[in-house]
C-alpha cells in the first residue's frame, strides 16, 4: 500500500526542499548532516532518488533488522523492485561456516543489478535505493561478483539439457536425485527440477527435445506441479566463491602451505564445495574489493543514525580481531595457528568514508539527535553542512488507546491532516470503529495517493515503519505500533516455507534388501533405482523408477518386480516392523487379508479407548467459543511463518478447547520448534472467554522468559499477565495472588508455587504445563486436582515414557512438532580448555548477530 499522497505536502517544507536541492546540484554537497524524525526519511529519500539524473541512494543502517525495516518503509513510496537490500553474511569472514544460500543469492542478485541493470527489468532492473547494514558495507567481496551471470530460461528457448545441468553445477548448485532444499537440482528424463534460493518454491522445467515447453513451480511435499511460473527461470549462483579451474589449481597448491585448512583445500581442489570454503577466498582469488567500489558513479551514501553505525563498525572490527587472536578457526579445525586471511577482514569505517569521498559518492548522515558532536568534529575541516527538518517522532502510547484517541481528536479538531497506518486490514477496521465511537471522523482507504483531507483521519494498511508529526505542515503520520506498542509484522512473509512434506520414502536412504510397503501391493523388497527409456526417436522419454521385488506368483520362479516412478513415491513407505516380514504376492489376497486383520485390531483398540474415554466424558468442562477478531489479529501479528506442524497443532488445540470435554493434550517438539507460540494462542483463546490461565514452568528463568514473551505478544490487548516466583518480594507475590483471586489477573506464570495450595483462582479455564517431565509425582497429584474440569495443555521436548505411553495409547491426545524452521542452522559445539578470549569472541559474535547469550558457569 502506498503513502505517496504525503509527498506534495512535505515538499512545501523549506528544510525538506533544501536537502533535496543539496542532492540535486550538479556537484552534490559531499557531506551533510540531516536531523530528521525516522518517519520523514523514507519520503525524503524518495525525493532524492527520483531527481533527474540521480544514481542509486545507498542507505547504511547499523543492523540487518533495521535494513529490512527501512526497505519496508521505503516501499510505501517506491515501486517494490526499485528498493533492494544487500544482506550481510550471518557468519564472520574467517569462520569455517558458509553463509546461507538464499543470503548469497540475494547479494549476488543485487550486485548483478548494480553492474548490469536491465532497463524496465523489474527484479533485474536499476536500483533506486539500496539498503545495507554496515556489516555488508565493510566486508570486502571477491572481485567480479557483479559479472556472474544467473542461469535464465523462458518458455520457447532452446538449450541442451546436459549443458543446462553443467551451467547449474558451475553456479554451485548441487545435483541430487530429488530436489528438497534451496540450491539443488535434479534431472529426470526430459524434466529438470531446480530450487533457486530466491524463490519460495522449486521450479520444474519440461523439455520437448531441446525446447523449454513449460516452467512451473512444484511442491517439495509430494513433488506435484503447481501453477505456471510466468517470469521463467532466474537462478543466481549459490556461492560467492565458485570452484573454477583456477580456484581448484590454487587450492591444490595451498594444501602444504596451510596445514590448518588441508582438509578443505583437498576437497576444493577436487571440485567439491565444502562448508566454510568462503573463509579461504583471499588465498584463492586474485583480489578482493570493497562493496563501495560496486556502486555506479553518481550514487549517494547516507548513514542512518551514524552514532549507532560507528559503534557497530567498531564492534565488528574488534570481534574479528578477537577471533584471529584466539585462533578460533584453527582451533576448531585442530590447527595451532590462525590462517593469515586478513584481506577478507572488515574494513575500518574511516576507510569506507575516505573511499566514498574519493569517488564522489558523498557521505551524508540522517540522525535523530539535535547534533552529532563526533561527526561534526570530524567533518569540520571538510565543510560539512547541517539541516534540521522540523518534524518529530510520535509519542509512544504503549497500549493506552484512550490517550491516543484523545490526541487524535485534538489534531482533527485543529484542522490537521492525519494518516493512521496499520499492519493489516483487521486492526485498521477496528481503529476506524474506535475512532468513530470517540466522535473522531475516520475512514478506511486502500492507498493514500492523493493529499489527505483536513479534519479527518485516513486509516490505511501500510508498513510505513516509523511515524512523524510535522507542526509547520499540520501533518501527522501515526502507526499502529505507536498506539499499541506492539511491533509490526513486516517480517511475516519474508520466509515462506514450502508445503508440508508427506511420509514419502527417500530412495537415497534405501539399501538393496530393505523392506518397503506399497499402498496397493503390500510388503516388498527394495532392489535398486533404475532409469528406463519409454518410446523411440523424438518421443522417447527417460524416467527413474524404484524397483520393488515381491514373492513369486509361480512356484520355482523368481520374484515378481514392480517399477514405481519417482513421482509416485507417496505410495511407498519404509517397513518399520520389528522382525523380517514375509513378502506379499502382487495381485494376491494376502495383503488384503493383512489389512483386514489390522482394521479389526484397530476396532478392538477403539472399543477399549471408548471405555477409557467414558470417565473423561463424564466430567463436563467449558466449551470455548470460536475465534474472535482479536484472536485473528494476534495470530496475524506473529512475526514469523508458522511451520506446517505448528499450523496443524494449533488447529487441534483449538478444536479440543471448543469441545465440552476437558482437553488433555501433549505437545512434543524440540527446542525452537514453536511450542510457546501455540501456548500463547491457546491462552489468548481462553482469556477471550473470560477464563483465567495458569502457566506452570519448572524454573524461575523460564518464568521470566515466558513473561516477556506473553507480555510482548499481548501488547495492545486488554490482558493482564503476571509472574509468581521466588524472584519477587513478599508484597509483590501477595499482590499477584490477590489479583488471581479477584480475577484481575488473566494469565499467571509461575513455578511450583502455583500448585502449593496458596493460589486460589476465580475462574480457571486452562492449565499449561511447560516441560511436564520436570515435575515430580506429588506435584502432578496436586495438578490432577486442579485439572478435573479445566483444559490441560502439556508441552515437552522429551516426554517421559509413561506420558508418552498415555499419549500413544490415546488416553491423552498428542501433537508432534517435527518440522524445524526452514534454513535453521545446526548447533555448533566446541570443546576445549577454558580460554577467556574465545568466550569473549563467541559472545561478541552472537550479539553482533542480534542473538541471545546464556552463559552457564
Amino acid at each position: 500500500m502506498k503513502l505517496t499522497g504525503l509527498l506534495p505536502l512535505l515538499r512545501t517544507d523549506p528544510a525538506f526542499g533544501s536537502v533535496v536541492e543539496a542532492a540535486a546540484h550538479p556537484t552534490p554537497t559531499p557531506m551533510l548532516t540531516v536531523t530528521a524524525a525516522l518517519g520523514v526519511r523514507a519520503p525524503l529519500l524518495h525525493e532524492i532518488a527520483t531527481r533527474e539524473g540521480a544514481g542509486p541512494v545507498v542507505l547504511v543502517t547499523a543492523t540487518g533488522r533495521e535494513a529490512d525495516e527501512a526497505a519496508t518503509a521505503l516501499r510505501a513510496f517506491f515501486p517494490h523492485d526499485d528498493v533492494a537490500v544487500l544482506p550481510a553474511w550471518e557468519t564472520l569472514p574467517h569462520e569455517r561456516l558458509s553463509p546461507r544460500s538464499d543470503t548469497v543469492a540475494k547479494r549476488l542478485a543485487v550486485m548483478r543489478r548494480l553492474a548490469h541493470p536491465v532497463p524496465d527489468g523489474g527484479q533485474a532492473g536499476p536500483i533506486r535505493v539500496l539498503v545495507m547494514p554496515v556489516r555488508a558495507m565493510l566486508q570486502p567481496v571477491v572481485t567480479g561478483l557483479g559479472d556472474l551471470e544467473p542461469v535464465t530460461l523462458d518458455v520457447g528457448q532452446e538449450i541442451d539439457l546436459e549443458e543446462l545441468a553443467q551451467r547449474l553445477v558451475a553456479a554451485a548448485y548441487t545435483r541430487v536425485d530429488m530436489v528438497e532444499r534451496r540450491g539443488e537440482f535434479a534431472v529426470r528424463g526430459g524434466i529438470l527440477d531446480v530450487f533457486p534460493p530466491t524463490e519460495d518454491h522449486p521450479m520444474r522445467l519440461e523439455f520437448w527435445g531441446d525446447t523449454v515447453e513449460e516452467i512451473r513451480w512444484f511442491a517439495v511435499a509430494d513433488q506435484r506441479s503447481l501453477e505456471v511460473a510466468e517470469h521463467g527461470l532466474w537462478a543466481p549462483p549459490c556461492r560467492e566463491l565458485l570452484l573454477t579451474e583456477e580456484v581448484r589449481r590454487r587450492a591444490a597448491g595451498l594444501v602444504e602451505q596451510l596445514p590448518g585448512a588441508a582438509d578443505l583445500l583437498e576437497k576444493m581442489s577436487e571440485g567439491i564445495a565444502v562448508e566454510g570454503m568462503e573463509s579461504l577466498a583471499p588465498a584463492l582469488v586474485d583480489t578482493m574489493q570493497p562493496v563501495l567500489d560496486l556502486l555506479p558513479d553518481g550514487s549517494l551514501v547516507v548513514l542512518s543514525e551514524p552514532e549507532r553505525v560507528r559503534r557497530r563498525a567498531h564492534d565488528l572490527v574488534a570481534t574479528t580481531e578477537e577471533f584471529l587472536a584466539a585462533a578460533w578457526t584453527a582451533a576448531a579445525a585442530g590447527g595451532r595457528t590462525p590462517l593469515d586471511l586478513r584481506a577478507a577482514s572488515f574494513a575500518e569505517l574511516p576507510e569506507a568514508r575516505a573511499l566514498a569521498l574519493q569517488r564522489g559518492l558523498g557521505w551524508w548522515s540522517f540522525t535523530s539527535l539535535p547534533t552529532d558532536a563526533a561527526l561534526a568534529e570530524i567533518d569540520a575541516d571538510a565543510g560539512s553542512e547541517a539541516v534540521r527538518v522540523e518534524a518529530r517522532d510520535v509519542e509512544r502510547y504503549n497500549g493506552d488507546v484512550e490517550a491516543a484517541l484523545r490526541d487524535l481528536a485534538d489534531l482533527v479538531r485543529a484542522g490537521w491532516r492525519v494518516v493512521l497506518a496499520t499492519e493489516g486490514p483487521g486492526p485498521g477496521r477496528r481503529m476506524v470503529e474506535q475512532l468513530s465511537a470517540a466522535d473522531v471522523p475516520a475512514r478506511m482507504v486502500e492507498d493514500v495517493t492523493e493529499e489527505p483531507p483536513e479534519s479527518v483521519v485516513l486509516v490505511t494498511t501500510a508498513s510505513s515503519g516509523r511515524s512523524f508529526v510535522a507542526p509547520p505542515l499540520r501533518l501527522a503520520l501515526v502507526t499502529e505500533t505507536d498506539i499499541t506498542g506492539r511491533a509490526g509484522t513486516s517480517t511475516r512473509d519474508m520466509r515462506r516455507m514450502p508445503s508440508r512434506r508427506r511420509n514419502v520414502v527417500d530412495p537415497l536412504a534405501l539399501r538393496p534388501g530393505d523392506h518397503v510397503v506399497h499402498e496397493q501391493h503390500g510388503v516388498g523388497k527394495f532392489v535398486e533405482l533404475v532409469q528406463r527409456t519409454i518410446g523411440t526417436g523424438p518421443d522417447a522419454t527417460t524416467r527413474e523408477y524404484l524397483v520393488i521385488e515381491y514373492a513369486s506368483s509361480k512356484r520355482g520362479h523368481p520374484g515378481d518386480r514392480l517399477f514405481v516412478p519417482t513421482d509416485s513415491l507417496d505410495q511407498v513407505t519404509k517397513y518399520t516392523g520389528g522382525e523380517a516380514p514375509t513378502l506379499n504376492r502382487m495381485g494376491g489376497a494376502d495383503w488384503a487379508k493383512t489389512k483386514g486383520r489390522a482394521r479389526r485390531a484397530v476396532r478392538q483398540i477403539a472399543a477399549e479407548l471408548i471405555r477409557l474415554y467414558a470417565a473423561r466424558m463424564a466430567t463436563k468442562g467449558h466449551a470455548f467459543g470460536a475465534d474472535t477478531p482479536w484472536q485473528r489479529e494476534l495470530e496475524d501479528a506473529f512475526p514469523y511463518t508458522e511451520t506446517p506442524d505448528q499450523v496443524v497443532t494449533i488447529e487441534e488445540v483449538k478444536a479440543d478447547m471448543e469441545k465440552a470435554t476437558p482437553m488433555d493434550r501433549l505437545i512434543s517438539g524440540d527446542v525452537g520448534y514453536g511450542k510457546t507460540e501455540i501456548a500463547v494462542r491457546a491462552a489468548f483463546k481462553a482469556v477471550q472467554d473470560g477464563k483465567q490461565v495458569a502457566l506452570l514452568v519448572p524454573t524461575t528463568l523460564l518464568v521470566q522468559q515466558h513473561l516477556e514473551t506473553f507480555a510482548e505478544r499481548y501488547a495492545g490487548f486488554p490482558i493482564t499477565v503476571r509472574a509468581l516466583s521466588r524472584f519477587q518480594s513478599a508484597a509483590d507475590a501477595e499482590a499477584v495472588r490477590e489479583g488471581v483471586r479477584d480475577g484481575t489477573v488473566d494469565v499467571v506464570i509461575g513455578t511450583h508455587r502455583l500448585i502449593t495450595g496458596e493460589v486460589r483462582f476465580k475462574d480457571l479455564g486452562l492449565v499449561i504445563v511447560d516441560e511436564e517431565q520436570r515435575f515430580g509425582v506429588e506435584h502432578k497429584e496436586t495438578l490432577k486436582q486442579m485439572r478435573t474440569d479445566v483444559d490441560v495443555l502439556a508441552m515437552s521436548a522429551t516426554p517421559i515414557p509413561r506420558t508418552l505411553e498415555m499419549a500413544v495409547t490415546g488416553i491423552r491426545e498428542m501433537s508432534t512438532l517435527a518440522t524445524p524452521p526452514e534454513e535453521r542452522h545446526p548447533v555448533l559445539t566446541f570443546v576445549g580448555a577454558h580460554e577467556e578470549k574465545q568466550i569473549a569472541a563467541a559472545i561478541r559474535r552472537e550479539l553482533l548477530r542480534e542473538g541471545q547469550v546464556f552463559y552457564v558457569h
